[in-house]
């Protein structure tokens, strides 16, 4: 299997190369140059398939150059007990028959980011052999909340690898700032970036393109390389899951083989639900496409109209890994629904950038009505909806996942669709502690991880055990940068 450029067809790498480099040097992002298809059989197969066995079956349609033995020893270390606190790694739970709950966040920093950013360290060190790289890569990550401390957390003293990670100051919970700040391991830094996260990716995407910082670092022995879903290798591992969450509705009786499932999926950067297009791709049955955003709605609107505009208000909420005004991932979906045409691509990307705005073809803006479905939810409903579930089902969620819960209901209303749908759930409550206590009536006691306990003795909930040794735990990093001196913060961090 080949990966292309979605700017640039002629770029053509093996699967290893593609994860080693993260994004293609022209800017594009790499993307197979097929999709792999899936039948009954294929399925029937993974039903009574562990969680491992399945993300190895999955992904070795698309790591041609890596060995299913490979994959498999990959996918026991990365969702074995000792880092995921549920045998199921992703396990889905029933709210009510025709509704589920897609749960992700059951590894080491309780956020679905650690579903592909257990897996992608090994991929990566695998393809450093596979290509004969003797430099030591440096994984430039920005963050707009739990990419950051999952990113490190896979690749803490990873051999051959050095990670530093951008997150927006004052832009993230106060629970996912002290997993950040507090991140043990040699080859880590942390910087917070004055701005929002878009700032902080614009930063990361403009030192992967700048050839006068990659011929200095090359000099010094680096290359780099990103651990954001631009990477190829964190959004394949997301790609399981939906197939996996298929596959135990299937193991439980809940619909028949062949019976078609909405997905309904809260994002800002667009790779969560990308996954589940490449799922439905594939041939998984998959019915409508549910895509969730906050208040900053711009994905909203071009599922609606088609035109992407990132000028507008940006708007700082209680979910904040979706304060994003421009989804990066949204590239590789136009380069699929343009028949990979990746000179209409690279206009549209060239406009963004110049212009802040574009609009899609005729032939995309009917591709998406018909795969898809947009809607966000507001602070008031995000609260409320988390009011509810804990009220109406004895169960609690996140911010995120209160938004997708939200939109959910707005598209059942609005279409009258019946279909069974599963919600996808990104985060545990407690890394939201304030939110969620002031969403179901409480008065947070703090604002940091002392909220644990006080949500822990109202809810009965068990605070995750990662969670809880935070309190106490020493801060490690300090540094502040204007989002101009962000290459300076890489240039000082690889000396």
């Amino acid at each position: 299997m080949k990966y292309l450029s979605t700017r640039d067809k002629s770029v053509r790498i093996g699967a290893a190369e593609a994860v080693k480099m993260g994004l293609s040097r022209d800017g594009g992002l790499l993307t197979p140059e097929a999709i792999p298809q899936i039948d009954e059989d294929f399925l029937k197969g993974l039903v009574g398939a562990r969680y491992q066995e399945r993300a190895a079956k999955v992904m070795g349609l698309y790591l041609t150059d890596y060995t299913e033995e490979e994959l498999l020893a990959f996918a026991e270390n990365a969702y074995g007990p000792e880092k995921f606190d549920t045998a199921a790694v992703a396990p889905v739970r029933e709210v009510d028959k025709s509704t589920y709950c897609l749960e992700l966040w059951h590894g080491p920093t309780s956020a679905f980011k650690d579903m592909a950013l257990q897996m992608l360290p090994q991929l990566l060190s695998a393809a450093l052999g596979k290509t004969g790289e003797d430099k030591t890569v440096c994984i430039l990550v920005a963050t707009s909340g739990d990419t950051g401390k999952a990113a490190m957390e896979g690749f803490a003293d990873v051999p051959q690898t050095k990670i530093m990670v951008f997150y927006p100051k004052n832009g993230v919970s106060a629970v996912q700032e002290a997993q950040m700040v507090t991140q043990e391991g040699a080859n880590v830094g942390v910087c917070a970036v004055v701005g929002n996260f878009d700032d902080a990716q614009s930063g990361v995407k403009r030192i992967f393109s700048d050839v006068e910082i990659r011929r200095t670092l090359l000099e010094r022995g680096y290359i780099l390389s990103s651990a954001n879903s631009i990477n190829w290798g964190r959004i394949l591992p997301q790609v399981v899951y939906y197939i996996s969450a298929y596959c135990d509705l299937l193991r439980g009786g809940a619909i028949t083989m062949g019976e078609k499932v909405n997905f309904c999926v809260p994002t800002g950067n667009f790779g969560d639900i990308l996954a589940a297009y490449y799922a439905k791709r594939m041939g998984l049955p998959v019915g409508k496409l549910i895509c969730a955003s906050n208040r900053n709605d711009v994905l909203t609107d071009f599922l609606r109209t088609g035109v992407y505009d990132r000028n507008r208000t940006f708007h700082t909420t209680m979910s904040p890994s979706m304060d994003i005004l421009v989804s990066s991932n949204l590239e590789r979906l136009l380069f699929d629904l343009s028949g990979e045409n990746d000179t209409e691509v690279k206009g549209y990307m060239e406009k963004l950038g110049k212009e802040g705005r574009y609009e899609v073809s005729g032939a995309i803006k009917e591709a998406l009505r018909e795969q898809y479905w947009g809607g966000f939810c507001d602070e008031a409903g995000t609260a409320a909806t988390i009011a509810e579930y804990q009220q109406k089902y004895g169960y609690l969620i996140d911010t995120h996942t209160a938004v997708a819960a939200n939109v959910m209901e707005q598209y059942r209303h609005a279409t009258g669709d019946k279909t069974l749908t599963v919600f996808v759930s990104t985060a545990s409550p407690y890394k939201f502690c304030n939110h969620v206590l002031s969403a179901i009536g409480e008065t947070p006691r703090g604002d940091g991880v002392e909220l644990l306990d006080q949500l822990h003795e109202v809810s009965g909930v068990t605070v995750p055990r990662r969670l809880a040794a935070l309190k106490g735990k020493v801060r490690r990093f300090d540094l502040t940068a204007e989002k101009t001196e962000m290459e300076q913060v890489v240039l000082d961090f690889l000396r």
